[in-house]
């Protein structure tokens, strides 16, 4: 009863937060038809609020349906592995990507579930550790204890969910989701309070209930280790589907096979300082590619390096607006965190 009388109360301000988004301009709720509408509906209805990171997809509207249900069907549904296991690997995988915005708000989270100090935290402790390590070949090894029993679908659909959102939110948010004038001593309430907002208001949401929102597609063989779980494995499957259709529309077909080549040889480690590295990597893309590449890299790679200038470059490059840049963005983060995820294939989270 509380979480839900805090989410009605909220509701308008945390709406206002969509200001915060930078470089597009998100649909405003009240402008909001079809699939957009749709996705607002529900997003608030069960995930309690309009997040930014969701919105900011909304000028491509199947790639807000797509964020939305990878979210949801990671993140939100009931049974399985309990909310805080997954937020424990929300919260280590965003560490492990240098995405303060995300590690802030589902750290919140997890302490709104678990105690800081206690028992149950410290068991969370090698599953938040194994999340963090997850983007970094090799590194990562199985879940230990109870957790080894989990569905690998559900916690590495979380952690791929994450490796994804994680470069969108560096490209179009700040590093808090508060407003920028918020008193230093007013955050800490304030991020407890969210993380009290986002706390279920009952077992979680149905598995599945998102899948309508795409047309079915086949689950692609590099996401094979989400078969396990139906209602994840449907939503990577129209997800990849949707923002493969992106990257036909939006990126250039050397920029996806510059970036495509990139991944197949990475181990998950972050480029050297400066930009000369990815300057070298567009060097042989035609002229008229060459901000598409960069911001592709950018996104892929080091999003939290992506500027203004990286984005008006591509915008006059193409003469594109928001909805190429999220549908770029998107596909560049996806197939980043596509490649993660292959890295768990075989193992048992």
């Amino acid at each position: 009863m509380e979480t839900t009388l805090l989410r009605r109360v909220l509701r308008k301000p945390l709406r206002g937060s969509l200001r915060q988004v930078r470089h597009v301009r998100p649909v405003p709720p009240a402008r909001a038809r079809g699939l957009v509408a749709e996705v607002y509906t529900r997003s608030e209805r069960e995930f309690g609020m309009l997040a930014p990171p969701v919105a900011l997809h909304s000028p491509a509207p199947e790639i807000l349906a797509a964020c939305w249900m990878m979210l949801r069907e990671t993140l939100l549904t009931g049974g399985g592995p309990g909310r805080a296991v997954r937020e424990a690997v929300a919260t280590g995988v965003s560490l492990g990507n240098a995405c303060p915005y995300c590690a802030g708000v589902h750290g919140a989270a997890l302490g709104g579930l678990v105690p800081p100090e206690g028992g149950a935290r410290r068991d969370l402790a090698p599953v938040e550790e194994w999340a963090r390590a997850s983007g970094t070949r090799g590194r990562a090894t199985p879940f230990p204890g109870e957790q080894a029993a989990e569905p690998v679908g559900v916690l590495v659909g979380v952690a791929v969910t994450f490796h994804y959102l994680n470069r969108m939110v560096n490209v179009f948010l700040d590093e808090t989701p508060l407003p920028p004038r918020t008193p230093g001593m007013a955050r800490g309430t304030l991020m407890r309070t969210l993380g009290r907002l986002m706390r279920p208001t009952g077992g979680g949401v149905e598995p599945g209930g998102s899948l309508d929102l795409l047309p079915m597609a086949p689950l692609p063989g590099d996401l094979s280790w989400a078969a396990g779980a139906p209602g994840v494995a449907g939503a990577f499957a129209l997800t990849a589907s949707a923002i493969e259709a992106a990257g036909r529309r939006s990126v250039p077909g050397p920029v996806r096979d510059l970036l495509t080549a990139r991944l197949a040889a990475w181990d998950g480690g972050h480029p050297g300082l400066g930009g000369a590295w990815a300057e070298e990597a567009v060097a042989d893309l035609a002229a008229e590619d060459r901000p598409a590449g960069r911001l592709a890299l950018l996104t892929a790679f080091a999003s939290y390096r992506v500027g203004e200038a990286d984005v008006d470059a591509f915008r006059e490059s193409r003469g594109t607006g928001d909805r190429e840049l999220v549908e770029l963005t998107a596909w560049a983060s996806m197939a980043a965190a596509r490649t993660v995820g292959g890295w768990t294939r075989g193992e048992s989270p």
